[in-house]
């Protein structure tokens, strides 16, 4: 059966596909769907990056309590450098500005203090 399927499905795929391309589409209505198609993906993006922020704020609260039992103050100002210039580098990589990433880190960093700030106060 399994053999069936492994054959069966390209050729079905196929037929798909080529009964899609058949059917007439205007050229704004392809631009049109390109770009709620893009639009999704970013969407996508979007969700995970919030739920990767969101992760690493948790792991950020886990410093924090550690930091407030030693009386370690939640500003580490050359950790905060080393981050920053990893991040640099890497979003040169990726075509990203330094501008934009020196801005996106400092406002994550401030963030993160924040929260730390609050465990260290509540102690």
């Amino acid at each position: 059966m399994k053999k069936f399927i492994y054959i069966i499905a390209p050729v079905i795929i196929c037929c798909l596909n080529t009964y899609a391309q058949s059917i007439p589409v205007k050229k704004e209505e392809a631009k049109d769907m390109i770009l709620d198609m893009h639009r999704k993906k970013i969407d996508s993006l979007d969700q995970s990056l919030i739920k990767i922020l969101g992760e690493r704020e948790r792991i950020v609260k886990e410093i924090g309590v550690y930091k407030a039992s030693k009386n370690i103050p939640a500003l580490q100002a050359s950790r905060f450098q080393q981050v920053l210039d990893r991040a640099i580098a890497a979003g040169r990589k990726e075509g990203l500005s330094e501008e934009f990433i020196t801005t996106f880190l400092n406002a994550l960093h401030r963030e993160s203090l924040r929260i730390e700030e609050e465990l260290i106060t509540k102690k």
